[in-house]
């Protein structure tokens, strides 16, 4: 289970050291793809194959979003010292420079540009809390 928020780095390579307390539950191996957010998700293996089967499994009216998902998606590899890196297409995508926030979302992570998230939390907190919050009790 990934929870919890880590501000990040990445460097001049794009390469990004993953939080230690995340690494035993990534494994040796994660997989990147865009999320439509303007974030990036990052998944240990087990999770991503069942993530890639549910959105190949979508009717054709979601080809678009098969190509977001799928078509973006890429495996990488945990150097020896935890660092993975991101490729300069994701990189991109996501509007990833130098300073990130990791995200703890369950069964994956999110990576997002620090100032983007910063933006989009700000929004969200001056909107109105979601119906589906309704009856939440906290």
């Amino acid at each position: 289970m990934f929870q919890g928020a880590s501000s990040l780095s990445l460097d001049a390579k794009g390469r990004l050291s993953v939080p230690t307390r995340h690494r035993d539950a990534l494994g040796s191996q994660i997989t990147l793809t865009r999320h439509p957010d303007g974030c990036l998700l990052v998944f240990p293996q087990p999770e991503w194959e069942r993530f890639r089967d549910r959105v190949a499994a979508l009717p054709m009216t979601a080809q678009w979003w098969k190509r977001i998902f799928l078509g973006n998606a890429m495996e990488v590899a945990l150097d020896g010292t935890g660092r993975v890196l991101v490729s300069p297409e994701l990189r991109a995508a996501a509007s990833l420079a130098r300073d990130a926030v990791l995200l703890g979302m369950g069964t994956h992570l999110e990576l997002w540009d620090k100032a983007t998230y910063e933006a989009k939390e700000a929004e969200a907190l001056q909107a109105a809390m979601p119906d589906v919050f309704k009856d939440f009790s906290i």
